[in-house]
């Protein structure tokens, strides 16, 4: 599961976001979440969810407003689960804790630690997530006002006459905050997000879109392409079907 944890940054000199920032969070994706968003200290909140598109969701949400250090934690969660998030514990709740503590020290205030013995490390999806953030940091007004107005699924077309401008125009807006790139990352991302979520064991034995793989005779079999065998000591492949 993922657990996102953020801390409110220079708190002490700036009005509480925590109990706002959970209304939204709970309104926008409260049927994604595991358990409803938390307050767990003074200037915390946390998100649980077992939803890899959600947990990314809730990260780009939460550093759009440049205002939270956020620690992401994927990892194993003990069930059943209880009522309150804040009374949760497991593998991810400990990486997220590892992950807040490292974000609240970096410039671009984000860090994702995976439990040990998952498909992913953290080093696999960690510096793919902050190079989305980053570039996210430097779009413009326009291009975030260009942003919204598609990210309900309408049309340039659409986009330019609610702007008033030229489609050829919102086309170079739509280029220079780079809405296609991060649309095609966010889908690389979230792969990467359930890969990290699956135990490594899990993952053994199996050649992704091929099929298992098993031992004849001590040589190994890919299903679905075929056996090698021996004769006269030289291998030779079999095709099945």
């Amino acid at each position: 599961m993922y657990v996102i944890t953020a801390d409110q940054i220079d708190s002490r000199h700036s009005r509480d976001l925590v109990a706002s920032t959970i209304r939204v969070l709970d309104d926008e994706f409260g049927d994604r979440l595991a358990l409803p968003p938390d307050r767990t200290a003074g200037d915390e909140l946390q998100v649980l969810t077992a939803d890899a598109a959600a947990a990314l969701d809730v990260v780009l949400l939460l550093a759009r407003s440049g205002a939270w250090s956020i620690g992401v934690g994927i990892g194993s969660v003990e069930e059943p689960l209880p009522e309150d998030t804040r009374a949760a514990s497991g593998g991810a709740f400990f990486s997220a804790r590892d992950a807040i503590e490292t974000a609240k020290t970096r410039q671009d205030h984000f860090a994702l630690v995976v439990e040990p013995g998952r498909h992913r490390r953290s080093a696999d999806v960690e510096p793919l997530v902050a190079l989305m953030l980053v570039q996210r940091a430097r779009r413009s007004a326009e291009g975030w006002e260009l942003a919204d107005l598609l990210a309900g699924g309408g049309t340039q077309r659409a986009a330019a006459a609610a702007l008033g401008i030229t489609p050829q125009a919102v086309s170079k807006r739509a280029g220079a905050a780079g809405l296609r790139v991060d649309e095609a990352a966010r889908g690389a991302i979230v792969r990467l997000l359930e890969d990290a979520d699956t135990r490594a064991s899990d993952a053994v034995g199996s050649v992704d879109g091929i099929g298992g793989v098993e031992s004849i005779g001590g040589v190994e079999s890919v299903d679905g392409i075929g056996s090698v065998g021996s004769v006269g000591g030289v291998e030779t492949g079999g095709a099945n079907g």
